[in-house]
C-alpha cells in the first residue's frame, strides 16, 4: 500500500507545485482603434453612398432613425471608401467574396491587436518575451495559421508561448478568454497570459437590403476596435500592479433561445442575426442568471445594496440591451456610465468593447468618480450566441491608483 500510494504522493505535491498561491488579476489593459473615424450623424450619407445605394430612400431613412437612436457619436473601421471601392465584390451579394474579405482581415486584425497588446505591455512593465501564453479572438477571421501566430511574431512573443485563436464567439469572446486566461494563470505558477481580443468589420460589410434587416442594424452599431489586457497570479511587487481581480466566471444558456442571436460565415462573409426580442429575454432571464453565478461566491460579493452595490462592466452591445439590464436590475442612473460611454464613443466592437469598458472603470475610478468610488466588487456581463448570458465577477484593487 504504501508503494502505490508514494506515486499518488508525488502527483499531489507537483501538482501543488504548478498551482499560484493567489487568484488571477489583470494587470495591465490596452485599447486601439482604426484611423478611419465616421461620426454617426455622417454614416448614413456615407455608407449608403459607398454601398452606391443612395437610391433606396425608404432604407436610407430606416438605417438614418436606427443611427439616430442608437447612442453613438463616433465609430472607426479600418475599410474607407477608397479600400470598398476597389473590392466590388463586397457589394455584389451574387459574388463570392469571402476570399477577399479574410484577406483584407488577416492583415488588419493582427495589426489592430498589436497596437492595443503593445499599449497593454508597455503598462504592465516587463517584456513581452515574459508573455506565456497568448489568447486571440475575433469575429474576422478564419484561417490557420491565424492572428494568434502573426501577433506573436508582431509583439516578439517567445517561440514557446502557447498560444489559443477562438473564432466567431461575437461578443461574449472576450469573456470565454478572460475565464480562460485565470485557469491558466491559477493553475501554472508564473504564467502570464495576453488576451487580445481585435475586430474588423469587413466581413459582414455589405449593401443595404431590405430581405436582411439584421445586416442593416450591424452596420448602424458595429465599430472596428481591439483591447488588449494582461492576465496573472501572484504579482511581482513592486512591477506589476492588479487592476481588478478575476473573483470567477459563469456561463448561462437559455433554452430555446437558439433563434435569438447568431454567426453565420458564407460565402458573403459573416451575417449576424440579432433577434428584437434580445431585450426582452434579457429583461426577463438576467437577474436570475446573476443570482445563480453569485450564489457559490455566498456574502462574499454582497454589499446590502442590491444590485446597485457592485460596479458593473456591461458589454454595451447596443442602446436598448443596457436599458433592459437596468430595468430588470433597478439599477440607478449611472451605474452604467462607463458602458454607455464607450458604446457613445466607439460603437459596438463585438469582443473588444467589454476591454474598453475596464479601461473606462479603471479610469473613473483612478479620478474618484461615483462609479468607482463606492464599490469593491464589480460585475462583468454580456451576451452570447446561443443565447449565452456571460458573467465574470471582479474585485477592484484596494488602492485607486493600482494599474
Amino acid at each position: 500500500m504504501g508503494a502505490a500510494a508514494q506515486p499518488a504522493t508525488v502527483l499531489n505535491e507537483l501538482r501543488r507545485a504548478q498551482r499560484a498561491d493567489g487568484p488571477a488579476a489583470v494587470l495591465a489593459i490596452g485599447t486601439a482603434v482604426p484611423a478611419n473615424c465616421v461620426r454617426q450623424d455622417d454614416f448614413t450619407d456615407w455608407y449608403f453612398r459607398v454601398t452606391k445605394s443612395d437610391h433606396l430612400t425608404e432604407l436610407k431613412a430606416k438605417m438614418k432613425r436606427m443611427c439616430d437612436k442608437s447612442g453613438i457619436k463616433k465609430r472607426y473601421f479600418h475599410h474607407t471608401e477608397e479600400m470598398i471601392g476597389g473590392h466590388p465584390e463586397l457589394l455584389d451579394r451574387a459574388a463570392p467574396s469571402l476570399g477577399a474579405r479574410l484577406r483584407i482581415s488577416a492583415d488588419a486584425v493582427p495589426e489592430l491587436a498589436a497596437a492595443a497588446a503593445e499599449r497593454a505591455i508597455a503598462e504592465w512593465g516587463r517584456q513581452a518575451a515574459d508573455i506565456t501564453h497568448l489568447v486571440v479572438t475575433t469575429n474576422s477571421g478564419g484561417n490557420e495559421p491565424g492572428a494568434d501566430l502573426r501577433l506573436a511574431r508582431l509583439l516578439g512573443l517567445r517561440p514557446t508561448v502557447r498560444r489559443t485563436l477562438l473564432y466567431l464567439h461575437g461578443c461574449s469572446a472576450s469573456f470565454i478568454a478572460i475565464r480562460l486566461a485565470k485557469d491558466i494563470a491559477e493553475n501554472n505558477r508564473g504564467a502570464r497570459v495576453l488576451v487580445a481580443c481585435a475586430h474588423s468589420t469587413i466581413l459582414p460589410f455589405g449593401a443595404p437590403d431590405e430581405a436582411q434587416l439584421d445586416a442593416l442594424v450591424a452596420m448602424a452599431i458595429f465599430g472596428d476596435g481591439a483591447g488588449a489586457a494582461i492576465v496573472g497570479a501572484d504579482p511581482t511587487n513592486p512591477v506589476e500592479r492588479p487592476i481588478f481581480h478575476i473573483a470567477s466566471s459563469s456561463q448561462a444558456t437559455l433554452p430555446g433561445t437558439e433563434h435569438a442571436v447568431a454567426i453565420n460565415l458564407g460565402e458573403g462573409g459573416v451575417r449576424y442575426r440579432m433577434s428584437a426580442e434580445v431585450p426582452e429575454l434579457v429583461r426577463s432571464n438576467i437577474e436570475r442568471c446573476l443570482v445563480d453565478s453569485l450564489a457559490p461566491l455566498g456574502q462574499a460579493a454582497a454589499s446590502g445594496c442590491g444590485w446597485n452595490g457592485p460596479f458593473w462592466a456591461v458589454h454595451p452591445g447596443s442602446r436598448p440591451l443596457l436599458d433592459s439590464y437596468e430595468a430588470a436590475l433597478g439599477l440607478e442612473t449611472g451605474k452604467l456610465a462607463a458602458s454607455r460611454r464607450v458604446l457613445s464613443e466607439y460603437g459596438n466592437m463585438l469582443a473588444a468593447t467589454i476591454i474598453f469598458v475596464l479601461h473606462e472603470m479603471r479610469r473613473r475610478r483612478q479620478d474618484g468618480e461615483k462609479e468607482g468610488e463606492e464599490s469593491q466588487w464589480g460585475i462583468m456581463s454580456t451576451l452570447g450566441p446561443g443565447l449565452t448570458i456571460e458573467t465574470i465577477v471582479l474585485q477592484a484593487s484596494g488602492d485607486r491608483n493600482d494599474g
